[in-house]
């Protein structure tokens, strides 16, 4: 009877194994949209051969700026799951910012498995938004011998506004910004908050377009605008922040919403708060 009931312990020890490191996954995934990524790392088994775990371990990399790391457990996640889009999609953006940093030599071999993982993405989920959206920016601002190009770009926002339209306005004003055609991309723009009212990222998207046109009181109404339609949105202080950083104009006020910002709840889709420090003391904080 003794070795039976220890013989069962054991049972029960192995089945809570599994729920245990489930509980950890949802609560470090939890933890990466709060942004607190170091809490979230020290939930998770760094030799892990899960693909789910390894995306969320080069998640968290990515987001700490440990690019290499990141790679390493976005490869491995994809060989562990060779289907899977958004393995593939975020290889190819780890790649992309090892691109960004990496010297004149290694910099070609590094966009180029940008472009191959972003083009595998896409043809693993054809209707992948975020997948379609990044190669298309690969291919809007890659020179032609790594594989980017004008035509190619057209091709896939064409594909974009299939799916989602406002985004399909998006980019088209991108394209139309590309071939200095500032009339057609203004009126894209426009078009785009038209067609999602909601979002708030495509008032922001006119906003700053507005300001690189130097059209100021034009740029600070929009984002007047934002800041009614959407109050408490970080993003929005943000990108306000930046253009006024940038114009060098109003520092009071940059420095006033990058603290905001820097005292808000953020997610890893808004800009990393590493960012608004580095606007901060561009702002004289």
């Amino acid at each position: 009877m003794g070795k039976f009931l220890a013989q069962f312990g054991v049972v029960l020890f192995l089945l809570s194994v599994p729920a245990a490191q489930a509980r950890d996954h949802q609560q470090a995934e939890e933890l990466y949209q709060q942004t607190e990524y170091d809490a979230a790392l020290a939930l998770l088994d760094k030799h892990s051969h899960d693909p789910d775990e390894l995306n969320l371990l080069g998640r968290i990399h990515f987001m700490q700026g440990d690019f290499n790391k990141a790679t390493d457990c976005f490869l491995k996640a994809l060989e562990a799951d060779p289907r899977n889009s958004n393995d593939a999609l975020w290889l190819g953006r780890a790649y992309g910012r090892r691109a960004e940093t990496a010297n004149f030599f290694a910099a070609p071999g590094l966009a180029t498995k940008t472009r191959v993982y972003f083009e595998l993405a896409v043809e693993l989920n054809p209707k992948s938004s975020e997948a379609l959206a990044d190669l298309f920016d690969y291919y809007l601002e890659a020179p032609g011998f790594l594989g980017g190009g004008y035509e190619k770009a057209a091709r896939v926002a064409g594909q974009i506004a299939a799916i989602n339209p406002a985004e399909g306005y998006f980019v088209h004003s991108e394209l139309a910004q590309k071939k200095k055609d500032y009339s057609n991309a203004e009126d894209s723009l426009r078009r785009a908050i038209q067609a999602a009212p909601r979002q708030v990222g495509r008032v922001l998207d006119l906003a700053k377009f507005l300001a690189n046109q130097g059209r100021t009181r034009e740029s600070d109404a929009v984002f007047a605008k934002a800041e009614r339609e959407f109050p408490n949105t970080p993003r929005v202080w943000f990108a306000e922040a930046n253009v006024l950083v940038k114009e060098k104009r109003n520092l009071p006020e940059a420095r006033r919403l990058l603290e905001k910002y820097m005292a808000a709840g953020v997610s890893p889709d808004d800009p990393p708060k590493a960012e608004a420090e580095r606007l901060l003391r561009q702002a004289g904080a």
